[in-house]
């Protein structure tokens, strides 16, 4: 598993790196090299520690985005967003270094980082309660999957979008792009129907979902959403 570790955070590090810079058309851009270190060190944290503390969530989380069992619609949105993601990228690029259109105040490049950090963090705790955080939508049958309703759950339904929040929001803050932040909004509403059919999924086929879906009222923000 080591070795697929290695592999996989490296190739999404250099697809990362090579859609920023080439878009970019230069490569001294230290907001980017602050954006793809903090990536590096937090990816291959995550890794090591899951690998000792969780091994079986690390195998799903380096599992392929189209799986068996996962429903069409899920596996529709998941390359969607992979292809808005990476549009995304090269737009941040183009509009902070090759165009130079956003004029982001250094502490603002500074809180983006903060902000991509804790999403870092944020993630972490998700993680850690639990142990069925799959990154694509299904019932794990074959690992005894129950619901998860302590810590970041017992305050909403998915915390994991909540912390890809601080992730959307931080990174066109630290990367320097007005026009990307700008499309955040646009990302995040784009989530909102995937929790919808996500809850319905477990609502109808893991056991006790239903249930924790009248404890905990809020999907994303609580008092918002």
């Amino acid at each position: 598993m080591i070795a697929r570790v290695i592999v996989q955070t490296s190739a999404w590090l250099g697809f990362m790196a090579v859609l920023l810079f080439y878009a970019a058309g230069r490569w001294e851009w230290p907001q980017a090299w602050a954006f793809l270190a903090i990536f590096t060190v937090g990816s291959v944290g995550f890794c090591a520690w899951l690998l000792r503390r969780d091994p079986a969530l690390l195998a799903s989380r380096l599992g392929p985005l189209v799986q068996r069992g996962q429903p069409r619609w899920d596996q529709i949105f998941l390359l969607t967003f992979i292809v808005v993601w990476c549009g995304w990228f090269v737009l941040m690029a183009l509009d902070a270094q090759r165009w130079r259109t956003s004029d982001v105040p250094r502490s603002l490049n500074v809180l983006g980082g903060a902000l991509v950090i804790a999403g870092f963090l944020a993630t972490a705790l998700v993680l850690r309660e639990n142990s069925f955080a799959a990154p694509v939508v299904r019932v794990q049958p074959e690992r005894q999957q129950r619901v998860i309703d302590t810590e970041p759950y017992a305050v909403v339904r998915h915390p994991m979008y909540a912390s890809a929040v601080l992730y959307l929001v931080g990174m066109p803050l630290l990367l320097g792009s007005w026009d990307g932040l700008l499309i955040v909004p646009l990302m995040i509403a784009g989530l909102a129907p995937r929790a919808v059919f996500e809850e319905r999924l477990l609502a109808r086929e893991l056991p006790g979902y239903a249930d924790y879906m009248t404890r905990v009222r809020y999907r994303l923000v609580p008092g918002v959403w």
